[in-house]
């Protein structure tokens, strides 16, 4: 028997994947939950393993390239006889790429197809990136004797060179020569200064980048969210006495990101109505209050990791939870559930020293709030009396359909009431 090894939907949003690598190669024996190829959804790369047993008779869409779900990327055969016919069926199949619209597949639909979906190597198996598979298979190394050195124990490459002995030197960096500007007559000698970085070859080929597929996901979210009527309301918030509790639990893992996530949550409570969306003529409330915070992905686009019901943890527990999801979301190892059930989003550049920015609101939410930096301000009191005060200004973006102004505002008082007068309540 020979059967066709589907591009998996991995993801609600997924209607398209990358083949980051591929652990087999044509001809290797396959056995039944063994790691066949990984992918590279919207949001995570993912191994795939196989429900059978056989032998995989050809890659359709080599590594690198992109299959829409669904489509066709290898052939299995159940008996090495079976081989050179699966090789002829491949070889005649369409591309893997050629259908006009993408086919729909729910997750749990890979079963019929032959392949399964591995989120995470834990529970007792190894976390392997996926050069590092490759690199173990070329040095003989078995996996199990390597403890990774990566997020969470996972293994990477140079954990692998390591185990061979074969560690690789870095490679040389090609510096990119710019035409530089004639000297004056009269210049001086060059001073100590160091030279700027070379500029990226990239920024000067002109060359068009495709995007990777988290960009894509963003793109088609975005678009989507535009669709949506919204309002913006803004709010200048006095952060001194926050500032100074956070300088007395830093030094416990505590990070402001958590505070400020654990501050939303507490306010949500009193304001379910944020914490809510729009569905086809009505409004979906949420049980839970789950705050999904913006972060940038290393080579474009960016990811929401949610902290689950983010107003009954402790503020010590969140930050260690924030801690984990930051790290597994760039090394592309979280869950669906971790990226995908956020009720609330904030999105902060205040590290960036911005002063204050609009956010776009994201599907299914109903409210996202994005926050400046927190600088000192001259300020006058009651009184008219002047003095110093830190403060950042913070936009939240809603949902007019479900959320007025009013909403928003009143949500704004008291999340600045909290901040401002009783921050150590965050701690309890």
């Amino acid at each position: 028997m020979i059967r066709e090894v589907f591009m998996p939907a991995l993801s609600s949003t997924m209607t398209e994947g990358k083949i980051v690598s591929w652990v087999k190669s044509a001809g290797d024996k396959v056995e039944k939950g063994e790691t066949v190829v990984v992918v590279e959804s919207d949001k995570a790369d993912m191994d795939v393993e196989s429900f059978y047993e056989g032998y995989l008779a050809i890659i359709i869409v080599p590594a690198g390239e992109v299959a829409t779900v669904g489509a066709a990327i290898a052939l299995v055969a159940e008996t090495e006889a079976e081989i050179a016919a699966a090789q002829k069926q491949g070889a005649a199949a369409p591309a893997a790429a050629a259908p006009a619209a993408p086919v729909p597949a729910p997750v749990a639909a890979t079963a019929s197809v032959g392949l399964q979906q591995n989120v995470s190597r834990q529970n007792g198996r190894s976390i392997v990136s996926p050069r590092a598979r490759k690199l173990a298979k070329e040095f003989k190394v078995d996996l199990n004797s390597i403890k990774g050195s990566g997020p969470n124990g996972r293994i990477v490459a140079e954990d692998v060179e390591a185990a061979a002995g074969k560690a690789q030197p870095a490679p040389v960096q090609q510096p990119v020569t710019v035409p530089a500007a004639p000297a004056p007559a009269a210049a001086a000698p060059a001073a100590a200064k160091p030279a700027p970085a070379p500029i990226p070859a990239v920024a000067l080929s002109g060359n068009r980048v495709p995007m990777n597929a988290l960009q894509n996901a963003v793109v088609r979210n975005m678009e989507a969210s535009l669709s949506v009527p919204c309002f913006r309301v803004g709010y200048t918030i006095t952060t001194d006495n926050l500032d100074k509790l956070y300088k007395q639990i830093k030094s416990k893992g505590v990070t402001m990101t958590a505070l400020l996530a654990k501050a939303v949550a507490v306010t949500l409570q009193k304001h379910p109505l944020l914490n809510a969306c729009y569905v086809e003529s009505g409004i979906q409330h949420r049980a839970d209050i789950n705050v999904a915070v913006a972060v940038a992905m290393d080579g474009g686009g960016l990811i929401t990791p949610v902290l689950q019901n983010a107003d009954r943890l402790d503020i010590y527990s969140l930050s260690r939870t924030w801690k984990d999801l930051v790290d597994r979301s760039r090394a592309k190892q979280l869950k669906p559930d971790e990226y995908t059930t956020g009720t609330f989003t904030l999105s902060n550049l205040g590290m960036y020293g911005v002063d204050k920015f609009d956010a776009i609101l994201p599907p299914n939410q109903g409210s996202i709030l994005a926050i400046g930096s927190s600088r000192q301000q001259v300020v006058a009191n009651e009184e008219g009396l002047m003095g110093v005060k830190r403060q950042m200004q913070v936009n939240i973006t809603c949902d007019h359909r479900i959320i007025y102004g009013a909403d928003a505002a009143s949500f704004l008082q008291d999340l600045a009431k909290l901040i401002e007068t009783n921050p150590q309540s965050l701690t309890l």
